[in-house]
Protein backbone atom coordinates (compact mmCIF):
# COMPACT_ATOMS: atom_id res chain seq x y z
CA UNK A 1 0.00 0.00 0.00
CA UNK A 2 1.11 3.71 -0.85
CA UNK A 3 0.98 6.91 1.04
CA UNK A 4 -0.43 9.75 -1.77
CA UNK A 5 -2.71 9.65 -4.15
CA UNK A 6 -2.96 7.47 -7.28
CA UNK A 7 -4.57 7.80 -10.07
CA UNK A 8 -4.63 3.99 -11.02
CA UNK A 9 -6.51 2.64 -8.43
CA UNK A 10 -9.13 3.02 -5.30
CA UNK A 11 -8.20 3.10 -1.70
CA UNK A 12 -9.84 0.43 0.30
CA UNK A 13 -11.42 1.11 2.78
CA UNK A 14 -10.97 -0.74 6.29
CA UNK A 15 -13.51 -1.01 9.41
CA UNK A 16 -11.58 -1.29 12.16
CA UNK A 17 -12.70 -2.44 15.73
CA UNK A 18 -10.88 -1.24 18.58
CA UNK A 19 -11.13 -1.81 22.48
CA UNK A 20 -13.86 -0.99 24.44
CA UNK A 21 -11.64 -0.97 27.70
CA UNK A 22 -8.69 -2.86 27.78
CA UNK A 23 -6.43 -1.48 25.36
CA UNK A 24 -4.75 -5.06 24.82
CA UNK A 25 -7.59 -6.11 23.15
CA UNK A 26 -6.40 -4.71 20.34
CA UNK A 27 -5.63 -6.98 17.33
CA UNK A 28 -2.61 -7.24 15.66
CA UNK A 29 -3.93 -6.65 12.39
CA UNK A 30 -5.63 -3.45 13.63
CA UNK A 31 -2.37 -2.02 14.82
CA UNK A 32 -0.82 -3.54 11.24
CA UNK A 33 -3.72 -1.48 9.04
CA UNK A 34 -2.87 1.50 11.43
CA UNK A 35 0.47 1.67 9.99
CA UNK A 36 -0.78 1.23 6.47
CA UNK A 37 -3.75 3.60 5.86
CA UNK A 38 -2.96 7.68 4.84
CA UNK A 39 -6.07 8.07 7.27
CA UNK A 40 -7.82 7.33 9.71
CA UNK A 41 -11.80 8.39 10.01
CA UNK A 42 -12.70 9.09 13.99
CA UNK A 43 -15.54 9.85 15.92
CA UNK A 44 -13.89 11.52 18.25
CA UNK A 45 -9.94 12.10 17.08
CA UNK A 46 -8.75 13.08 20.41
CA UNK A 47 -10.24 10.07 22.04
CA UNK A 48 -8.64 7.65 19.36
CA UNK A 49 -5.34 9.53 19.34
CA UNK A 50 -4.85 8.33 22.78
CA UNK A 51 -5.06 5.04 21.68
CA UNK A 52 -2.87 5.75 18.47
CA UNK A 53 -0.71 7.22 20.74
CA UNK A 54 -0.30 4.74 23.34
CA UNK A 55 0.75 1.98 20.74
CA UNK A 56 3.69 4.66 19.23
CA UNK A 57 1.19 5.61 15.62
CA UNK A 58 1.09 8.99 14.36
CA UNK A 59 -1.59 9.29 11.40
CA UNK A 60 -3.59 12.07 9.89
CA UNK A 61 -7.20 11.60 11.60
CA UNK A 62 -10.40 12.64 9.56
CA UNK A 63 -13.69 13.87 12.23
CA UNK A 64 -16.82 11.36 11.11
CA UNK A 65 -19.40 11.45 13.68
CA UNK A 66 -23.27 11.32 14.09
CA UNK A 67 -23.15 14.94 13.58
CA UNK A 68 -21.53 15.27 10.36
CA UNK A 69 -21.22 12.19 8.56
CA UNK A 70 -23.77 12.28 5.67
CA UNK A 71 -21.93 15.84 4.63
CA UNK A 72 -18.69 14.22 5.13
CA UNK A 73 -19.09 11.16 3.30
CA UNK A 74 -18.65 12.17 -0.08
CA UNK A 75 -14.96 14.11 0.57
CA UNK A 76 -13.66 10.42 1.90
CA UNK A 77 -15.25 9.08 -1.04
CA UNK A 78 -13.12 11.24 -3.25
CA UNK A 79 -10.15 10.78 -1.14
CA UNK A 80 -10.90 6.97 -1.87
CA UNK A 81 -11.06 7.06 -5.35
CA UNK A 82 -8.41 8.73 -5.52
CA UNK A 83 -6.16 5.96 -4.22
CA UNK A 84 -5.63 7.52 -0.36
CA UNK A 85 -6.81 4.10 2.02
CA UNK A 86 -8.64 4.88 5.24
CA UNK A 87 -9.46 3.55 8.42
CA UNK A 88 -12.27 3.88 9.87
CA UNK A 89 -12.92 3.74 13.62
CA UNK A 90 -15.51 4.37 16.40
CA UNK A 91 -14.90 5.41 19.99
CA UNK A 92 -14.85 1.92 21.16
CA UNK A 93 -16.06 -1.00 19.41
CA UNK A 94 -16.92 -2.25 16.20
CA UNK A 95 -18.07 0.15 13.79
CA UNK A 96 -21.67 1.15 12.46
CA UNK A 97 -23.09 -0.96 16.04
CA UNK A 98 -24.29 2.27 17.47
CA UNK A 99 -21.99 4.10 16.20
CA UNK A 100 -21.23 6.42 12.74
CA UNK A 101 -20.57 4.81 9.30
CA UNK A 102 -23.15 3.21 7.55
CA UNK A 103 -23.32 5.93 5.07
CA UNK A 104 -19.93 5.59 4.72
CA UNK A 105 -20.14 2.01 4.11
CA UNK A 106 -22.86 1.73 1.89
CA UNK A 107 -21.54 4.49 -0.51
CA UNK A 108 -18.24 2.97 -0.63
CA UNK A 109 -20.54 -0.16 -2.01
CA UNK A 110 -22.62 1.42 -4.20
CA UNK A 111 -18.95 2.76 -6.14
CA UNK A 112 -17.02 0.18 -5.98
CA UNK A 113 -14.80 0.70 -3.26
CA UNK A 114 -13.49 -2.11 -1.84
CA UNK A 115 -14.44 -2.36 2.19
CA UNK A 116 -12.44 -4.41 4.04
CA UNK A 117 -13.95 -5.51 7.74
CA UNK A 118 -11.47 -6.73 10.97
CA UNK A 119 -13.20 -7.98 13.24
CA UNK A 120 -12.46 -7.35 17.02
CA UNK A 121 -14.34 -6.26 20.59
CA UNK A 122 -18.21 -5.55 20.71
CA UNK A 123 -19.86 -4.65 23.75
CA UNK A 124 -23.31 -6.32 22.89
CA UNK A 125 -21.19 -9.48 21.65
CA UNK A 126 -19.00 -9.78 24.62
CA UNK A 127 -22.40 -8.73 27.27
CA UNK A 128 -24.11 -11.88 25.80
CA UNK A 129 -21.51 -14.25 25.77
CA UNK A 130 -20.91 -14.01 29.40
CA UNK A 131 -24.81 -13.44 30.17
CA UNK A 132 -25.63 -17.17 30.86
CA UNK A 133 -28.84 -15.92 28.31
CA UNK A 134 -29.37 -18.18 25.52
CA UNK A 135 -27.44 -17.14 22.76
CA UNK A 136 -28.06 -19.16 19.29
CA UNK A 137 -30.91 -16.61 18.71
CA UNK A 138 -30.93 -12.72 19.26
CA UNK A 139 -31.29 -9.42 18.59
CA UNK A 140 -29.43 -6.30 18.85
CA UNK A 141 -32.34 -2.98 19.46
CA UNK A 142 -29.51 -0.60 20.07
CA UNK A 143 -30.15 2.13 22.68
CA UNK A 144 -33.94 2.28 23.59
CA UNK A 145 -35.83 5.62 22.59
CA UNK A 146 -35.09 8.61 25.49
CA UNK A 147 -38.45 9.62 26.22
CA UNK A 148 -40.79 7.33 28.14
CA UNK A 149 -43.18 6.94 25.35
CA UNK A 150 -41.13 6.05 22.75
CA UNK A 151 -39.16 3.72 25.22
CA UNK A 152 -42.36 2.17 26.17
CA UNK A 153 -43.90 1.86 22.54
CA UNK A 154 -40.61 0.10 21.56
CA UNK A 155 -41.17 -2.39 24.35
CA UNK A 156 -44.66 -2.98 23.54
CA UNK A 157 -43.20 -3.77 20.12
CA UNK A 158 -41.03 -6.30 21.92
CA UNK A 159 -43.39 -8.32 23.87
CA UNK A 160 -43.41 -11.26 21.59
CA UNK A 161 -39.84 -11.74 20.82
CA UNK A 162 -38.58 -14.91 21.50
CA UNK A 163 -34.99 -14.11 20.75
CA UNK A 164 -33.07 -12.79 23.20
CA UNK A 165 -32.59 -8.96 23.29
CA UNK A 166 -29.23 -7.17 23.61
CA UNK A 167 -29.58 -2.87 24.47
CA UNK A 168 -27.60 -0.28 25.15
CA UNK A 169 -28.13 2.34 28.34
CA UNK A 170 -26.72 5.10 29.54
CA UNK A 171 -25.96 5.35 33.00
CA UNK A 172 -28.55 8.78 33.23
CA UNK A 173 -31.09 6.14 31.94
CA UNK A 174 -30.86 3.19 33.16
CA UNK A 175 -33.20 3.30 35.91
CA UNK A 176 -35.97 5.20 34.32
CA UNK A 177 -35.31 2.09 31.23
CA UNK A 178 -35.45 -0.64 33.75
CA UNK A 179 -38.82 0.76 35.13
CA UNK A 180 -40.32 0.51 31.72
CA UNK A 181 -39.35 -2.46 31.26
CA UNK A 182 -40.54 -4.12 34.22
CA UNK A 183 -44.19 -2.63 33.57
CA UNK A 184 -44.04 -4.22 30.08
CA UNK A 185 -42.14 -7.16 30.36
CA UNK A 186 -43.27 -7.71 33.93
CA UNK A 187 -41.24 -7.89 37.33
CA UNK A 188 -40.34 -11.43 37.06
CA UNK A 189 -38.68 -11.36 33.84
CA UNK A 190 -34.51 -12.38 33.94
CA UNK A 191 -32.10 -9.89 32.80
CA UNK A 192 -28.42 -9.45 32.60
CA UNK A 193 -26.91 -5.82 33.17
CA UNK A 194 -23.06 -5.26 32.06
CA UNK A 195 -21.26 -2.44 33.03
CA UNK A 196 -17.72 -1.38 32.00
CA UNK A 197 -16.97 -4.65 30.40
CA UNK A 198 -13.20 -5.62 30.28
CA UNK A 199 -12.23 -2.37 32.94
CA UNK A 200 -11.13 -2.21 36.66
CA UNK A 201 -14.97 -1.87 37.46
CA UNK A 202 -16.55 -4.57 35.09
CA UNK A 203 -19.54 -5.80 36.83
CA UNK A 204 -21.95 -8.56 35.34
CA UNK A 205 -25.32 -9.21 37.28
CA UNK A 206 -27.92 -10.67 36.55
CA UNK A 207 -31.59 -11.60 38.15
CA UNK A 208 -35.35 -10.56 37.55
CA UNK A 209 -35.96 -7.15 35.98
CA UNK A 210 -37.58 -5.91 40.00
CA UNK A 211 -34.30 -7.55 42.16
CA UNK A 212 -32.01 -5.77 39.85
CA UNK A 213 -33.75 -2.92 40.01
CA UNK A 214 -33.38 -2.71 44.05
CA UNK A 215 -29.94 -4.26 43.94
CA UNK A 216 -28.82 -0.86 41.84
CA UNK A 217 -30.60 1.30 44.45
CA UNK A 218 -28.41 -0.28 47.11
CA UNK A 219 -25.86 1.61 45.51
CA UNK A 220 -25.90 3.57 42.37
CA UNK A 221 -22.22 3.18 41.76
CA UNK A 222 -23.22 0.05 40.12
CA UNK A 223 -24.61 2.09 37.59
CA UNK A 224 -21.75 4.29 36.38
CA UNK A 225 -20.20 3.53 33.41
CA UNK A 226 -20.94 1.98 29.86
CA UNK A 227 -24.02 -0.07 30.29
CA UNK A 228 -25.14 -3.57 28.46
CA UNK A 229 -28.70 -5.36 28.93
CA UNK A 230 -29.22 -8.95 27.84
CA UNK A 231 -32.93 -9.60 28.37
CA UNK A 232 -33.97 -13.33 27.94
CA UNK A 233 -36.98 -13.92 24.97
CA UNK A 234 -40.50 -14.43 25.60
CA UNK A 235 -41.51 -17.61 26.58
CA UNK A 236 -44.83 -16.84 26.31
CA UNK A 237 -46.93 -18.23 23.43
CA UNK A 238 -49.18 -15.60 21.65
CA UNK A 239 -52.19 -16.75 20.05
CA UNK A 240 -55.58 -17.25 21.69
CA UNK A 241 -54.66 -21.13 21.71
CA UNK A 242 -51.83 -21.46 24.38
CA UNK A 243 -53.76 -19.87 27.10
CA UNK A 244 -57.37 -21.23 27.40
CA UNK A 245 -60.61 -19.28 25.83
CA UNK A 246 -62.42 -19.26 28.80
CA UNK A 247 -59.10 -17.24 30.85
CA UNK A 248 -58.80 -14.80 27.88
CA UNK A 249 -62.14 -14.01 28.15
CA UNK A 250 -62.36 -13.48 32.02
CA UNK A 251 -59.36 -11.42 31.75
CA UNK A 252 -60.81 -9.49 28.89
CA UNK A 253 -63.64 -8.73 30.60
CA UNK A 254 -61.85 -7.72 34.10
CA UNK A 255 -59.84 -5.57 32.30
CA UNK A 256 -62.82 -3.02 31.62
CA UNK A 257 -63.43 -3.10 35.23
CA UNK A 258 -60.16 -2.84 37.03
CA UNK A 259 -56.27 -2.19 36.23
CA UNK A 260 -54.98 -5.35 33.91
CA UNK A 261 -52.70 -6.33 36.50
CA UNK A 262 -54.94 -7.19 38.85
CA UNK A 263 -57.13 -8.47 36.59
CA UNK A 264 -54.36 -10.68 35.34
CA UNK A 265 -53.71 -11.85 39.36
CA UNK A 266 -57.61 -12.81 39.63
CA UNK A 267 -57.35 -14.76 36.49
CA UNK A 268 -54.21 -16.87 37.34
CA UNK A 269 -55.33 -17.61 40.41
CA UNK A 270 -58.44 -19.35 38.97
CA UNK A 271 -56.93 -20.93 36.39
CA UNK A 272 -52.92 -21.85 37.02
CA UNK A 273 -51.47 -19.43 34.40
CA UNK A 274 -48.59 -17.02 35.89
CA UNK A 275 -49.90 -13.71 36.72
CA UNK A 276 -47.45 -12.23 34.30
CA UNK A 277 -48.36 -14.39 31.19
CA UNK A 278 -51.34 -13.47 31.28
CA UNK A 279 -50.61 -9.54 31.77
CA UNK A 280 -48.22 -9.36 28.96
CA UNK A 281 -50.70 -10.81 26.81
CA UNK A 282 -53.42 -8.67 28.05
CA UNK A 283 -50.96 -5.92 26.77
CA UNK A 284 -50.31 -7.52 23.66
CA UNK A 285 -54.24 -8.12 22.70
CA UNK A 286 -56.20 -5.80 24.39
CA UNK A 287 -56.68 -1.75 23.60
CA UNK A 288 -57.19 0.16 26.15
Amino acid sequence: MKNGYSTNQSGILYIVATPIGNLEDITQRALNTFESVDLIAAEDTRHSGLLLSHYGIKKPFFALHDHNEQQKVNVLIDKLQKGLSIALISDAGTPLISDPGFHLVRQCREVGIKVVPLPGPCAAITALCSAGIASDRFCFEGFLPAKTKGRCDKLTSLLEESRTMIFYESTHRILDSLADIQKIFGAERYIVMARELTKTWETIYGSTVEKLIDWINEDLNRIRGEIVLVIEGTSILSDRGDISPQATNLLERLSKELPLKKAAIIVAESFGYKKNELYQYGLTHFKE
